[in-house]
């Protein structure tokens, strides 16, 4: 029998570069990005604002700002996140950086 080394694929982790990444400004980066649901329908994530911000405040805005739906997902290793339906990794930035949140630099968009 030959053994062949081929790496098995495994399921795609949309917030595996943040945990990868190990250096110290890693944290201070907010990371807006798209994950596909079934068909055409996408939905956005925004994960790392700093835990002071109140995260159903910004929603509320964010909702009402791009009229969608959303919510507040607390994950274990990743903290709060946010979601929203559809494609708003633009409109999320500049919603953001708009209001002071976060600096232009500190916003990375992940997808497509």
């Amino acid at each position: 029998m030959v053994e062949l080394d081929i790496p098995v694929p495994t399921a795609f982790d949309p917030f595996a570069e943040a945990i990868e990444s190990g250096t110290p400004g890693a944290k201070e980066y907010v990371h807006i990005r798209i994950q596909q649901r079934n068909g055409k329908k996408s939905l956005t994530t925004v994960q790392g604002l700093r835990k002071e911000f109140r995260y159903e405040k910004i929603l509320k805005d964010l909702k009402k700002e791009f009229c969608c739906n959303g919510n507040v997902v607390q994950d274990k290793e990743l903290g709060k996140v946010i979601q929203l339906q559809g494609d708003q990794r633009k409109n999320v930035s500049q919603f953001l950086v708009s209001a002071g949140l976060v600096k232009k630099d500190q916003v990375k968009i992940h997808g497509f």
